[in-house]
């Protein structure tokens, strides 16, 4: 298994994410299509649930594991890398079988609690049988980057969006006839098809390169036996990472109860704050979110190579690699942001044939630009042994959008806008706060010329789509046929431009 570079790996993943994201929209459309922003919003109520129970399975070890297995890579000790699976792969595995277990005993229980809308306890009975799935393959998925090879990760994406569609097409239009929360749940069940079905390819590989390497099967009870230093050093960077993903996870299950309640308060009746609820996190998320995957690609690698680079003690090599970060989620985040303000009314119609989520894409846009900065920037972070930082600073900036969403959300004049705000808010001071611990750890240098020169670019693309669109109008073509010459020829005026200045090629360090 060849070890991949930093930059490499982020192609390999950026790669497979385009193409991921290409099958999840073409997901997002036709789940759009069969069940609604209803049927939407039931299961984005259920999933929520099912995180925090997945977040308790996996105690924080995928993040962890890539960390110690980048570490045992450098002292090429192979038999902590051994140790570490077991003891992962045991832990994950028990855990996995019992919370599934007592989840589907205690399902109405955790419904009558969390849910705002009692038909959104199927989509969360169909989901809670992905637990031990995920618990698996998110121990495999974290050996994988800690040895720096993202392919397997690349493909096991691309396997289970394919599944995924194959299936909704096949089963929802069967469900359908059953009533709406029928049929989330039958796009949930599609999901879990989908998880399978990549952890089958995973297992395939991580079977096949064992053989090569080491001798996985011999000794499990020995290695597991001893393996207490290895769960303790595991869980140093597995608690406060479990810490925030439960945050975000409880936040998560509370979220959709806080702001469905708070719209009722303001006055929107049960089923349109559902359906609202619905829009917000079903389709302008989905949008906000979807430019985004560059920089979660880069964040994945990131996390193993400034641990490598730490535990050599090399620092202007962090350096390097925390400005390679900031300047790719720069070039991302422009030009993204940038194209979503301009056009938000029109890719939510085209693609969801949803106009009055356009408003709220257009007020998230500006603010989720700093979203494509807070991913890396967490991961810099978490590779400097600083998982517990993180944990505050996302616990801060979360309490601080749940406060906001209750201020705003619950006025009538604000309503489900201010919940946009609050979520705004909530990045802002997210990524400012991670930007800052960075700088107290190590001192971040933030070359002004590259913003300069990105930003001058950024707004050359802005005039060339609002004109370009505005003079193809007249051809009366379509609306996507619109989108797409617009943005292309907008797009190559940008790159065109940081080519002139010298921002592209990144260079490889």
């Amino acid at each position: 298994m060849t070890k991949q570079s930093l930059m490499k790996g982020t192609i390999i993943l950026t790669t497979a994410a385009l193409i991921t994201k290409i099958l999840g929209f073409a997901n997002s459309i036709i789940m759009a299509k069969l069940i609604g922003p209803e049927g939407v919003g039931l299961i984005m109520m259920a999933l929520p649930i099912t995180g925090l129970l997945i977040t308790l399975t996996t105690l924080g070890l995928p993040v962890a594991i890539s960390k110690l297995v980048a570490e045992a890579e450098v002292n090429n000790d192979y038999k902590k890398i051994k140790k570490i699976l077991i003891v992962s792969l045991c832990t994950t595995s028990f855990l996995g079988v019992f919370i599934m277990l007592g989840s589907l005993i205690g399902a109405k229980y955790l419904a009558s609690i969390f849910l705002t809308d009692e038909r959104a306890l199927y989509p969360m009975l169909a989901v809670i049988p992905i637990i031990p799935i995920i618990a698996v393959s998110s121990v495999i998925k974290g050996y994988f980057r800690g040895k720096q090879n993202m392919t397997p990760l690349a493909l096991s994406q691309i396997i289970e969006q394919i599944v995924r569609i194959t299936s909704i097409v096949l089963l929802v239009k069967w469900l359908l006839p059953y009533g709406v929360e029928m049929a989330a749940a039958g796009v949930v069940i599609c999901g879990i098809i989908g998880e399978g079905v990549s952890l089958l390819y995973l297992l395939s590989v991580f079977k096949w390169y064992k053989r090569k390497k080491i001798i996985f099967y011999q000794s499990v009870h020995k290695h597991f036996g001893k393996g207490k230093q290895i769960l303790f050093d595991l869980l140093q960077t597995g608690v406060p990472t479990t810490g925030n993903g439960l945050l975000h996870s409880i936040i998560g299950v509370f979220q959709p109860f806080l702001i469905t309640n708070c719209l009722i308060i303001a006055g929107v009746g049960t089923a349109l704050a559902t359906k609202q609820f619905g829009i917000l996190m079903g389709f302008v998320f989905p949008l906000l979110m979807l430019p985004g995957f560059i920089t979660h690609s880069l964040a994945v690698p990131l996390i193993p190579a400034i641990s490598e680079a730490n535990e050599k003690f090399q620092l202007s090599l962090i350096q390097t690699r925390i400005q390679q970060a900031i300047r790719i989620a720069l070039i991302v985040g422009v030009p993204c942001t940038v194209i979503l303000y301009m056009f938000s009314h029109e890719l939510t119609t085209v693609i969801y044939n949803s106009p009055e989520a356009a408003i709220l894409l257009k007020i998230m846009a500006p603010f989720y630009f700093l979203q494509y900065f807070r991913i890396p920037l967490q991961s810099v972070l978490i590779g400097l042994g600083k998982a517990n930082i993180v944990f505050i600073n996302d616990l801060i900036a979360s309490l601080f959008k749940l406060g906001v969403i209750f201020m705003l959300a619950t006025q009538s004049t604000m309503g489900i806008i201010g919940v946009c705000l609050a979520f705004s808010a909530s990045v802002v001071l997210g990524t400012s706060l991670h930007f800052v611990s960075i700088h107290k750890a190590i001192g971040v240098i933030i070359k002004l010329k590259d913003f300069i020169k990105v930003a001058t670019a950024g707004i050359f693309l802005g005039f060339a789509a609002f004109y370009s669109y505005d003079i193809l109008h007249s051809f009366q073509l379509t609306k996507v046929i619109l989108l797409s010459i617009s943005c292309t020829i907008s797009m190559f005026i940008y790159m065109f431009l940081l080519r002139v200045f010298n921002i592209l090629p990144l260079q490889q360090k």
